[in-house]
């Protein structure tokens, strides 16, 4: 079977079942085992000196063995059902949508609950968020997921098959566990930053004009001209500024870590920075109308190629 026919399966049945419980509880998640390879390897060699060096070398040899796991896994008889059910099981809609609404829900029921949630998604400081912000938080990760959990995997698959699929999720996972700029990380995780920015460059812009389309929001464009190239990060700007001009919503801006205040600057500026539950649900609408847009991509694009 085609790449692009295999995805396509891979997205309809993460859209269905997501990641369960009942199976996770009992096996250990491919993203926790290279979550635990990128922690050995963390252990062993971010010390002394020549950290940046190492941290490169650590990141390649990873590199090579889930780009290795994913060959010989595509080639086994029968490879495209384990094609399939791993690139499904590393696809992140429906755990995005799950955990986005769970901030809805939670915000709902009150602030407190609101933050407890948003915490799980988020890296920023969230004991202090009002209901604006916690609605903010919730909607910057949905739009900035979309890109890293969803359109990422789905173009490295049609691209390289499923070991481009694992050798994107093993850098994306280095990235959020190493890639950060603190005194601990900043040589050593150098190198899975940088990558991770590079494959996630033509995704985020994908993304971003995704969002703009299946809304048919001129503003998003906009903004997205505006604003993305504005962000801290060189991609997580163009979704977020397509799902704020969508919206009509300011996003970004001041936030804290580690008790320490950024001086980030709001993404559409002029948008409505007074949010609630009902602007994390229609962020979840327009992730939805975004995965069928790409879905129905995906599908024209098989059938030309049938033609052909």
């Amino acid at each position: 079977m085609h790449d692009i026919a295999l995805i396509v399966v891979a997205l309809l049945l993460d859209s269905l079942v997501g990641d369960p419980r009942r199976v996770w509880s009992r096996l250990p998640h491919p993203v926790r085992i290279m979550g635990a390879g990128i922690n050995w390897l963390d252990q062993k060699l971010n010390r002394n000196r020549h950290k940046r060096l190492k941290g490169v070398l650590a990141l390649a040899v990873l590199v090579f063995f889930a780009a290795l796991f994913g060959f010989l896994v595509a080639r086994l008889p029968g490879g495209w059902v384990f094609s399939v059910l791993f690139a499904a099981i590393l696809l992140g809609q429906h755990s995005l949508v799950q955990h986005v609404e769970a901030v809805a829900d939670g915000l709902q029921d009150g602030l407190p609950e609101g933050r407890r949630a948003v915490a799980m998604i988020v890296g920023r400081d969230t004991a202090e968020l009002d209901q604006s912000a916690v609605a903010r938080a919730a909607i910057e990760s949905a739009a900035e997921n979309f890109s890293d959990g969803v359109v990422a995997p789905v173009f490295w698959f049609v691209v390289f098959g499923l070991p481009g699929i694992v050798v994107y999720k093993l850098v994306n996972t280095a990235d959020s566990m190493i890639g950060h700029r603190s005194d601990k990380y900043l040589e050593f995780g150098w190198a899975a930053a940088r990558l991770d920015d590079v494959l996630n460059y033509i995704p985020a812009r994908i993304s971003a004009g995704l969002i703009a389309l299946a809304t048919g929001s001129k503003a998003a464009f906009g903004v997205i001209r505006a604003d993305a190239g504005q962000h801290r990060s060189p991609n997580a700007g163009w979704p977020e500024a397509a799902m704020a001009g969508v919206l009509g919503i300011a996003l970004s801006g001041p936030r804290a870590y580690e008790g320490k205040t950024t001086k980030d600057s709001f993404v559409n500026a002029g948008g409505r920075k007074l949010l609630g539950v009902q602007d994390i649900r229609a962020a979840i609408a327009v992730l939805w109308r975004s995965w069928v847009l790409m879905l129905a991509g995906l599908l024209a694009g098989l059938f030309a190629i049938w033609l052909i």
